[in-house]
C-alpha cells in the first residue's frame, strides 16, 4: 500500500513538520479488519503501542514527543492539518492518518458514530500543545531529537514508513 504524504509546513505558532510527511493510507483496513480490535492489534503488532479509544480533539493541538498514527473504524472524521490555514483531510472507516511529531490536528467535523483507535512508536508518548505563544522554541527542539518509529503501524518493518522517514538514522 503506498500512502498519499503531505508535508505540512511550519505556520504561525505551529511547528508542524517539514521534514517528515503526513501519510494518509486510504482503506487501509477494510471490512472485519475495520472494526476497533483488528486496528489496535494490527498496530500492536506492528510495534506501535500506547494504543486508545476516542474521538479526534477539536482544537488544534500537537504532540512535540511522539508521532502518532489514527486509524478510523466507524464512521468518517474531517481533520484540519497544520493549524487555522491549513488542509482539511476527510477520513472515512478504515483510513489511516499518520502524523509526524510537531503537525497540528484538529477535528472539524464528523459522523456521530465515529471512533478513532490511536498508537505511538515505542517509547513515544504524547505531550500536548495547542501553539500557546513561546512553546514553539522548545517544542521544535524535541521534535528534532526525537527518533523516527522503525516500522510502519499499519504494514510494519516493509512499510513505506521506515523508507520515507528515514528510520535507520534515528530509529526508536
Amino acid at each position: 500500500m503506498t500512502p498519499l504524504a503531505h508535508i505540512i509546513p511550519p505556520a504561525g505558532l505551529f511547528p508542524n513538520n517539514a521534514t517528515l510527511p503526513a501519510l494518509v493510507y486510504v482503506q487501509a483496513f477494510t471490512g472485519a479488519e475495520a472494526a476497533a480490535v483488528a486496528v489496535e492489534k494490527r498496530f500492536l503488532a506492528n510495534g506501535w503501542s500506547g494504543v486508545w479509544r476516542d474521538g479526534i480533539y477539536a482544537f488544534h493541538h500537537y504532540h512535540s514527543q511522539a508521532h502518532e498514527a489514527l486509524g478510523v473504524y466507524r464512521g468518517w472524521v474531517e481533520v484540519q492539518l497544520g493549524g487555522g490555514g491549513g488542509g482539511i483531510f476527510r477520513l472515512e472507516k478504515g483510513d489511516v492518518v499518520v502524523l509526524p511529531a510537531g503537525v497540528a490536528h484538529k477535528k472539524v467535523a464528523s459522523s456521530a458514530d465515529f471512533g478513532v483507535v490511536g498508537a505511538y512508536p515505542p517509547g513515544q508518548a504524547p505531550d500536548m500543545k495547542t501553539g500557546e505563544p513561546g512553546e514553539r522554541a522548545a517544542a521544535e527542539r524535541a521534535i528534532a531529537a526525537l527518533a523516527h518509529p522503525v516500522t510502519d503501524p499499519v504494514e510494519g518493518a516493509s512499510g513505506p514508513l521506515p523508507r520515507l522517514y528515514g528510520a535507520a538514522s534515528r530509529a526508536t
